[in-house]
């Protein structure tokens, strides 16, 4: 061999490495030869390649015709002339049996003509037996091109696959877009409402702090006035200056009543939830609401048999259903119907806006009429205080917004469904009574006289209030009823007199002050006097605050402005408490000392 010929077998063994792979199996030959000589030349030839080979050699046409299958043989070779056989049927049959298979002539008769015909005819190559050198080559470059074929059906199989399933791709790509569009949408509506809800909340709360101070402040003012309306009307005897003073006195409750709706608004009322039978809240009222409506308006009711008890304050609900049954019938103007009804729900999908209830069982009572309606931006605003869509000196506006702060404040919500010229509905949910819990309100105790006193001695207050105005009407309805009666306007002065005379029975304390309010007050009390009863006077009812400073119960607690004898029944109670048997009042231990 030459050294072009070692060249060619050399670049021969790279290329078979890139087409077939070091770690193949052998290369399959399947070899069509009638000669011994020639096919041990060849197969010595063959070794050039550089990688293993198996040869099948076959001679007859029976042979060849079960030897040549699909994917048996990596490449046939064969002679052109056999003593029973040639090689133009050899090919003939590989066309027909294993067409992806290389065939290669090799033969020394084959003249150019011949070969040129024979590849017409399907045949890969040629290769004279004289110039077997080249063999190496021709079985590469045949190798070769059935790799780059088979390359080549693999990917025009993979597109024609691609292009069977690109519409059904496209389709459910396109319906992944659209539900990701809309599960998009449904986030961007979402998030949307979220912050509608929040700000709604972040406006009510606003409106609700801004409200529970200034009832406060007018619970202070209506204090003083509705308690020198009462000292005067002691000390007047005619009767024209008697009917004015009931005039101013009427004036003053009315300021107290919208008072109590803007602290029911900031949810700041004072509650005494109780198991309460709505079924039967509503049988009793029918009389008040019928003649509360007018006779133009049909009511009717639609009562759940086993309703369950709600734990509410009683006059409070019965407040409620007073208020949405005028709004009914004010959104009713030529008469219509109005419809109550209870029933038991479980509430589960989250609430969207802030008035209505979480996820939990309530039982529902509904106000229902055949009115107005209300649109979306009246809807928006429906709850706000001050808020009416009625005539001047038709509506406080305050309404709805006691409704709110009630039933938020009991733990429960509200929703309204309403349609414009068709009508509305408001659902109240109100938190149920726990199974095995009682149904009644515990009895009352019985009422004690403000003038019964320990024997032999006045009890000693102390009345702590910032307020000039209110502390001078506190005092002086303490004194009229027999009281010995000291004053504080802070809680540092309080302080500062009890350090100088502690012999005192019971502190009357101001809640809301500057400076040290009078839950630091108590707090500073009870730590240098622990058996010093408190009883807290407040504007408004922060039921939470008041309960952490160690306002035990409603009998620890006074409104303003005071109710007719609310603060003197009450001071009485606790100076009965405290000297109930076992105890003694401060002032007894310090003469006993």
């Amino acid at each position: 061999m030459g050294a072009s010929e070692r060249a060619a077998a050399a670049q021969g063994r790279l290329a078979i490495e890139r087409i077939i792979g070091p770690r193949t199996g052998p290369l399959r030959i399947l070899h069509l030869e009638d000669s011994d000589l020639d096919a041990e030349l060849i197969e010595a030839e063959l070794e050039n390649l550089g990688h293993p080979v198996v040869i099948e050699r076959v001679i007859t046409r029976d042979e060849f015709a079960a030897a040549a299958h699909p994917g048996r043989h990596d490449i046939i070779l064969a002679d052109y002339v056999l003593p029973t056989f040639d090689g133009v049927s050899a090919l003939g049959i590989a066309r027909q049996q294993c067409p992806d298979t290389p065939f290669i002539f090799c033969s020394g008769t084959l003249g150019e003509e011949v070969a040129v015909e024979a590849i017409k005819n399907g045949a890969t190559d040629y290769v004279t037996k004289q110039r077997l050198g080249r063999m190496t080559r021709t079985i590469v470059r045949a190798l070769a091109e059935k790799r780059a074929r088979d390359d080549k059906s693999a990917a025009e199989a993979a597109l024609q696959a691609l292009n069977d399933t690109l519409e059904a791709r496209i389709r459910e790509r396109t319906r992944e877009l659209a539900a990701t569009n809309t599960a998009l949408q449904d986030q961007i509506v979402e998030r949307e409402r979220a912050e509608d809800a929040l700000r709604l909340v972040q406006r009510l709360d606003a409106v609700g702090q801004l409200t529970s101070g200034v009832a406060h402040d007018f619970n202070n003012l209506l204090t003083v006035i509705a308690g020198n309306i009462e000292f005067l009307d002691r000390a007047v005897t005619d009767e024209r200056s008697k009917r004015r003073l009931d005039l101013m006195r009427g004036a003053a409750a009315r300021g107290a009543k919208l008072t109590a709706q803007l602290l029911a608004f900031s949810r700041r009322q004072r509650l005494v939830p109780t198991p309460v039978s709505l079924n039967q809240t509503v049988v009793s009222m029918r009389d008040l609401l019928q003649s509360s409506i007018g006779g133009a308006i049909q009511i009717e009711t639609t009562l759940q048999d086993d309703l369950w008890p709600a734990l509410v304050d009683a006059t409070q609900i019965e407040l409620v259903i007073l208020n949405l049954a005028i709004n009914a019938r004010d959104a009713m103007a030529v008469g219509g119907r109005l419809t109550i009804e209870t029933a038991n729900v479980t509430v589960g999908e989250t609430p969207t806006r802030p008035e209505q209830p979480q996820p939990g069982e309530y039982v529902m009572i509904s106000v229902s009429d055949t009115g107005t309606g209300m649109t979306p931006k009246v809807l928006e605003r429906v709850f706000e205080p001050f808020f009416t869509t009625k005539e001047t000196g038709k509506g406080s506006g305050l309404g709805l917004a006691q409704v709110y702060g009630f039933v938020k404040q009991s733990g429960g919500g509200v929703r309204i469904d309403t349609v414009p010229a068709e009508g509305t509905s408001i659902k109240v949910y109100l938190p149920r009574v726990a199974e095995g819990a009682a149904e009644a309100p515990p009895a009352l105790g019985p009422a004690l006289d403000p003038r019964v006193h320990p024997p032999g001695r006045r009890p000693v207050l102390l009345v702590v209030d910032d307020d000039a105005g209110v502390r001078e009407v506190t005092a002086t309805r303490l004194s009229e009823v027999g009281y010995t009666v000291r004053e504080a306007a802070s809680g540092l002065q309080a302080l500062a007199a009890l350090d100088a005379d502690s012999d005192v029975d019971l502190i009357v304390l101001d809640f809301a002050m500057p400076g040290m309010n009078g839950a630091e007050a108590a707090g500073e009390i009870r730590k240098r006097w622990p058996a010093m009863p408190v009883l807290f006077v407040t504007g408004f009812a922060d039921t939470e605050a008041l309960a952490q400073a160690g306002a035990d119960g409603a009998d620890a607690i006074v409104l303003k402005p005071f109710r007719d004898g609310e603060l003197e029944h009450k001071v009485a109670t606790a100076l009965a408490g405290r000297a109930s048997p076992g105890l003694r009042l401060v002032s007894d231990r310090s003469r006993n000392g």
